[in-house]
């Protein structure tokens, strides 16, 4: 298993993506501490939209459901991504026992920088140079390419989606459920999510306003995603770990109109993501331990706007979020009140 499989299998678990053939040691060089500078580089940008992704299409209105009603959703969301979500710079003064040898058909120098492709960049190639007492030792090697994720019609977005199942409870409330259970991947791996959120009528408690011809309602979302990969067969001990925990508290309010229901929201999202590299690793003369424990904790304000149009009991949806990593969603699905 590489390392763009690690990260972009879960992209694929939730939506599309796409494999790649690089060693995860293309990566772990050097030093522990050059490993985690080149990783971190490459892999942040993936946990920062990952979590991002998984706050999204929680609902597409603010009405509770009547008591056991209920929805099956699915919904796509692209998360955009800039263009410094595409490339960061390697600087060789940086590094100890590695340096950035060349990018494409561009030299880098032992005391020079460059950009390098994210796992979101575009497949050109970074080459490795290995040092030993700032000596070069043997030849340059390969390093990893990105994704190159330009969507048709989109650009450069990160792909997520999501099935939910929405039940309707007592006092105007919602319990909404996603699920993928504990799955086997790859060779002794595996990869599991939960996550709950729950709506709430709050005008009914606001005099002169639970009378008024729209909906309000508090939102509270929680998500939370684990995969661990083996990364050799011959030794467990080798593994990838990457969890993903994604809430989200928010305030909604939605007007229906016929058959059309304009939404909107505001809130705040509160995200960490983190990947771990179990195991023994040898690089250059140096071997390494559990070279790489990265984290990330992307949060921030967010505003979505949105409609939907629901014919008898099939509904179809679509809003864009602004935030740090903005979204659009778009999604259809069976509800019933």
């Amino acid at each position: 298993m590489t390392m763009k499989k690690i990260l972009s299998l879960l992209l694929m678990i939730v939506s599309i993506s796409a494999f790649a053939q690089d060693d995860i040691d293309a990566l772990i060089k050097g030093t522990k501490a050059d490993a985690s500078y080149l990783v971190s580089g490459y892999a942040t940008p993936a946990l920062n939209a990952l979590s991002y992704g998984l706050n999204q299409g929680w609902y597409n209105t603010a009405a509770p459901h009547k008591l056991f009603g209920f929805d099956l959703t699915i919904t796509a969301s692209p998360i955009f991504l800039s263009s410094s979500d595409l490339k960061y710079t390697v600087n060789n003064a940086s590094l100890t026992n590695v340096k950035l040898a060349s990018i494409g058909s561009t030299t880098v120098s032992p005391t020079g920088s460059a950009e390098v492709p994210t796992i979101f960049g575009d497949d050109v190639m970074p080459k490795y140079q290995g040092y030993v007492n700032g000596i070069p030792t043997g030849a340059p090697v390969d390093g990893a390419p990105g994704l190159n994720l330009d969507i048709p019609v989109v650009g450069n977005a990160a792909p997520m989606a999501m099935v939910q199942l929405g039940v309707g409870l007592p006092k105007g409330t919602d319990l909404k459920l996603r699920f993928f259970p504990s799955t086997k991947i790859g060779n002794g791996g595996s990869v599991n999510m939960f996550g709950f959120g729950i709506m709430h009528d709050v005008k009914q408690y606001i005099p002169g306003v639970k009378s008024l011809p729209f909906d309000l309602s508090g939102f509270f979302g929680y998500t939370s995603l684990k995969m661990d990969v083996s990364l050799d067969s011959n030794d467990p001990g080798k593994k990838a770990i990457l969890e993903t925990t994604a809430m989200t508290l928010q305030g909604l309010i939605s007007k229906k109109i016929s058959v059309l229901t304009l939404y909107g929201a505001v809130g705040y999202n509160f995200n960490s993501s983190s990947l771990a590299v179990k195991g023994t690793y040898t690089s250059n003369t140096t071997t390494l331990v559990d070279p790489i424990d990265i984290s990330a904790s992307p949060s921030g304000a967010r505003l979505t706007a949105g409609l939907r149009l629901k014919f008898a009991i099939f509904t179809f949806h679509g809003d864009y979020t602004i935030q740090k990593y903005n979204s659009l969603s778009v999604g259809f699905g069976f509800n019933v009140r």
